[in-house]
């Protein structure tokens, strides 16, 4: 199944597995917000971990299916959105776990939680700029300082764990093998707290941040739309789903 949900010693606990790379369709993104909705409505559930199965947390969206499908732009735009809404929204604080690659969409999905705790080998990515696409940056603001952001953006670059540490945006670097055992315990150790507490806090939280990372989003995914109907972004689409690289302009 591409996702698994299970409940254990109060926490629920989100496994991505849709191989080759985690790369959701437009229906895959849909079916997470309700998963996430109900996780964190269950009362004997305290805190949420995501993670992943496979080669990479998350390799974004499926660009093939934009090619076959283009009409569906706005269904996996809202798919996108109510994801990240519902990760953010989460009654209780959500944990993601993350290793390998986590690419465009899976930045939307580490920006929009509450912590994150990253393997070794993880990478974090928005190669929009060459796929013919915008979005992420706002979710990926809450992360990193906004120069780095930009120049991540710009370049289409890559932004090891390590780094991603030293500027604050991950909260723990640990070797691949022990990545899920060492989420768990930091789960644990959330998840021990006051339920109620916890609700109040997260809500609190929420409520002190300076802006509205979900207009964010949704304004660029504005600049989305716009960049996909042009020329350019069928070119790099294009590229991407024939070779695998990216086009040249």
């Amino acid at each position: 199944m591409p996702i698994t949900y299970t409940v254990a010693d109060r926490i629920a606990e989100i496994v991505f597995d849709m191989p080759p790379v985690n790369a959701f369709d437009s229906k895959t993104w849909n079916a997470i917000p309700p998963i996430i909705t109900e996780a964190a409505r269950n009362l004997d559930v305290h805190c949420i971990l995501i993670r992943a199965a496979g080669r990479g947390f998350c390799g974004g969206v499926d660009i093939k299916e934009m090619q076959a499908h283009p009409e569906r732009i706005t269904l996996l735009n809202r798919g996108n959105y109510l994801t990240f809404k519902a990760i953010r929204d989460a009654e209780v604080p959500v944990v993601t776990a993350v290793h390998k690659f986590v690419i465009g969409g899976g930045i939307g999905i580490c920006g929009a939680s509450d912590t994150i705790i990253a393997a070794d080998d993880a990478y974090f990515s928005l190669p929009e700029i060459d796929r013919g696409a915008m979005g992420g940056a706002s979710h990926l603001s809450r992360m990193l300082p906004l120069h780095k952001v930009r120049a991540t953006f710009f370049t289409g670059g890559n932004v090891t764990a390590p780094e991603a540490y030293r500027l604050g945006g991950v909260e723990k670097v640990v070797p691949r093998a022990s990545l899920e055992t060492e989420a768990r315990a930091f789960c644990s150790l959330i998840a021990s707290k006051s339920r109620k507490a916890l609700v109040i806090a997260k809500e609190a939280l929420n409520g002190l941040e300076n802006r509205d990372v979900d207009r964010g989003y949704r304004w660029e995914q504005g600049f989305t739309l716009e960049l996909y109907m042009h020329a350019d972004s069928q070119k790099a689409r294009d590229a991407f789903v024939e070779t695998g690289e990216t086009a040249r302009f």
